[in-house]
């Protein structure tokens, strides 16, 4: 299954300019823990970084600095991973890992926005799969069982 498939396409996302208060408040409307930025490109939205509760918590409140004089930009992550549109569930873990990053925005062949994968999403895909894989057995007795009395 590639990412275009299953990760989310309702992206909560902001601009560099944005002020964190306003960010904060966005994250409260859309009940989420981070926020892709993006620059806005020809029409594009071109993810650029990623700010996160945690980040304000742990740059701003507990440095006491006060958040409006602060901009998204100034305390987004600079590196920024990102996973392509066609690329397989497998392939994507194996990047969060090797990252150590619990969220990946999902971006076309011309780095636009399509979507964000996050690791939480992907467990609850497993476990699906796992419960319905879990089932084969008993299915499989069954139907030996009607074949050969």
């Amino acid at each position: 299954m590639s990412m275009s498939e299953f990760c989310n396409r309702e992206v909560v996302f902001a601009t560099r300019e944005m002020s964190l208060p306003d960010a904060a408040q966005l994250m409260r409307t859309y009940h989420v823990g981070d926020l892709v930025v993006v620059d806005e490109i020809n029409g594009k939205r071109i993810p650029v970084g990623m700010v996160t509760d945690r980040d304000m918590a742990i740059e701003v409140v507990s440095q006491a600095i006060d958040p409006n004089k602060l901009n998204v930009g100034d305390i987004m992550s600079q590196q920024l991973f990102s996973v392509p549109e066609n690329e397989g569930v497998f392939e994507t873990i194996r990047l969060m890992r090797s990252k150590g990053v619990r969220r990946l925005p999902v971006v076309n062949q011309e780095g636009g926005l399509v979507g964000i994968v996050a690791a939480d999403d992907i467990l609850d895909l497993l476990a699906e799969e796992i419960a319905e894989l879990a089932k084969v057995a008993p299915r499989e007795q069954e139907h030996e069982a009607k074949t050969r009395p």
